[in-house]
């Protein structure tokens, strides 16, 4: 049960969004740029990290939800994501997303702890500066959304099939800031 009154069967940070939509507004402009817009990572890539840190952070609706997005962006390759999140370094992906993975994984535990070894190993297999920046900042921005939509006990389905359609309005269509009531 929500910490807060939110509407009834809305989950996750939709929900959230539509309590104070003058914060929900910004935050989902942030997804938009940082997993639809123009970066040199593929959409499904970002989508691949936010659902790797998301993960890490145990936040199921964050898991979920972009674990379905990056799911239908990867299309056929969409078993890619069980990979990552069961094991992500033996996962079929290339060695610059490992090692952005890894540095992911590093934002999300202590920033700090970034070392330039994991950069240049980065680099070595091809990431560019911008590859670093969105990486860091999907990573952290999702450390804040995990803890947002975790911190207020948000609806949070348990059923991943619920998320399947959820994932594929992501893919498709981005990040809409929800009406103010539920659809």
């Amino acid at each position: 049960m929500p910490h807060i009154q939110l509407a009834d069967g809305v989950p996750g940070i939709r929900s959230l969004a539509m309590y104070r939509p003058e914060t929900g507004k910004p935050l989902y402009e942030l997804a938009q740029v940082l997993l639809r817009g123009e970066s040199p990572l593929s959409q499904a890539e970002r989508e691949l990290i936010a659902t790797y840190v998301s993960a890490q952070n145990n936040c199921n609706f964050c898991t979920q939800s972009h674990a379905a997005a990056a799911r239908a962006l990867f299309g056929p390759d969409r078993n890619v994501v069980d990979f990552v999140l069961s094991e992500y370094e033996t996962a079929p992906i290339s060695e610059k997303l490992k090692d952005l993975l890894t540095i992911a994984g590093r934002v999300q535990m202590d920033a700090r702890t970034v070392s330039d070894e994991d950069v240049a190993r980065a680099r070595e297999h091809g990431a560019s500066d911008r590859d670093i920046h969105d990486t860091v900042l999907i990573a952290a921005t999702f450390c804040m959304f995990n803890r947002y939509v975790d911190g207020l006990s948000t609806l949070s389905p348990t059923d991943p099939a619920i998320y399947e359609p959820m994932g594929e309005r992501l893919a498709q269509h981005g990040y809409a800031v929800p009406a103010n009531s539920p659809a």
